[in-house]
């Protein structure tokens, strides 16, 4: 297992930016595939971005491309989330999220929620309008 913490959230006027962290520890040998979700209040968990292993393979929703940026330092165990121009849709609880893949999968994404079995705590958005 691998634990993450989700730093960043907070309040931002519409149109302004945010950048989360999330910090892994614990089995960081370990290659991970890594994701972003958000959930607002009374709906679903959704897909916002991720990163392969390799970090040459990125994808986004269509309603964050363009906005977001995902990144990540293997280096210091640290995946990034830049949010401009953010929105009032944009509010939810943002979570980070880690899935351990082999070398046939160093290159891949994955946009389903369920394949990962590692989450964070979450860190709230919330963008005014």
């Amino acid at each position: 297992q691998v634990q993450l913490v989700e730093s960043g959230g907070g309040l931002v006027q519409a149109g302004g930016s945010l950048r989360l962290s999330c910090a892994a520890s614990g089995r960081t040998f370990r290659r991970y595939a890594m994701g972003w979700f958000r959930q607002a209040p009374g709906k679903e968990r959704e897909f916002v971005a991720a990163i392969s292993w390799s970090g040459v393979n990125i994808d986004y929703a269509d309603s964050v491309k363009g906005r977001f940026t995902i990144s990540r330092d293997k280096g210091e165990n640290m995946v990034y989330l830049q949010m401009n121009s953010l929105k009032p849709e944009d509010t939810a609880v943002y979570y980070c999220a880690a899935l351990p893949v082999f070398s046939t999968d160093y290159e891949r994404t994955y946009r389903y929620y369920g394949l990962y079995d590692n989450w964070g705590q979450g860190t709230q958005v919330t963008v005014s309008s």
